[in-house]
């Protein structure tokens, strides 16, 4: 069976003082990387609104996830501690069996996650 990994974050092209394109091409240079490895990795960025818990939701049920890694978007901004707390329960209601994952950068997902794998 193919492991699998989940990234969550915020949409990078709402990140204030951040080159949205650029962190989303690392980001997906990151998703590729992980075929490279033989996993499944899907990614799925939200905004932190009222549509953050159905999208988070929908991405955790989806399937059944080896690990879900929860990006330093939401971490690292004291502004969003709400969103990261509820995206952290909410893996751990819909995605129970999922080892929670955190990088340092955006290019660091690989190796975050395959620590927990």
């Amino acid at each position: 069976m193919t492991s699998s990994v989940l990234v969550l974050g915020i949409d990078p092209h709402i990140v204030p003082g951040t080159n949205g394109a650029a962190l989303l091409a690392t980001l997906e240079a990151e998703l590729a990387r992980f075929a490279d490895h033989g996993i499944h990795a899907s990614m799925t960025v939200f905004g932190p609104d009222e549509t953050a818990e159905p999208t988070i939701v929908a991405a955790l049920t989806e399937r059944a996830w080896n690990v879900v890694l929860i990006g330093g978007g939401i971490r690292k901004s004291e502004d969003l501690l709400p969103l990261f707390e509820q995206t952290v329960n909410l893996v751990r209601t819909h995605a129970p069996g999922a080892a929670i994952a955190f990088n340092t950068t955006a290019d660091t997902i690989v190796e975050a996650a395959r620590r927990h794998l």
